[in-house]
């Protein structure tokens, strides 16, 4: 695995993220783009104290775990309703194949739970299975732009 170069990129992302919700006509779409904006947020968090950019905090690392935990929760009741908006990043596959989809959120929660917070290198090892959830999911059900 590279080097984590997550901050930066996870900043941009969520920058870039903000000026696409700009446009976006239906409130359920921008409500659960912006429930994966604070999944980058607290993402981005731990990556930051991963990679030194932010100073290693276990409270403020514990406190972006919990974030994640509560926001992989929220993610399956975010989509069970096939809303539509043209600048919707959600692939058909969410709905066609829901058990799927309702697992990798699952799985995400689980990775979320078992990141320890309590120093940088445990805290580097959760990242990584954190993150490779959040692939395991983006590749089937997101559309990459």
């Amino acid at each position: 695995m590279h080097r984590y170069t997550t901050l930066p990129i996870a900043a941009a992302l969520v920058a870039t993220a903000a000026l696409a919700h700009q446009g976006v006509q239906n409130p359920a779409v921008k409500a659960r783009m912006n429930l994966m904006v604070e999944v980058k947020e607290a993402t981005a968090t731990i990556g930051g104290m991963v990679k030194g950019a932010i100073p290693f905090d276990a409270d403020r690392a514990a406190q972006a775990r919990a974030d994640l935990i509560d926001h992989a929760r929220r993610i399956p009741a975010a989509f069970q309703a096939r809303e539509t908006d043209p600048a919707s990043e959600a692939r058909p596959e969410i709905w066609t194949d829901w058990d799927g989809f309702t697992q990798a959120a699952e799985e995400m929660e689980q990775a979320a739970a078992a990141i320890d917070t309590s120093d940088h290198a445990t805290l580097q090892d959760g990242l990584r299975k954190l993150g490779a959830s959040c692939s395991g999911c983006h590749k089937p059900y997101r559309i990459s732009k």
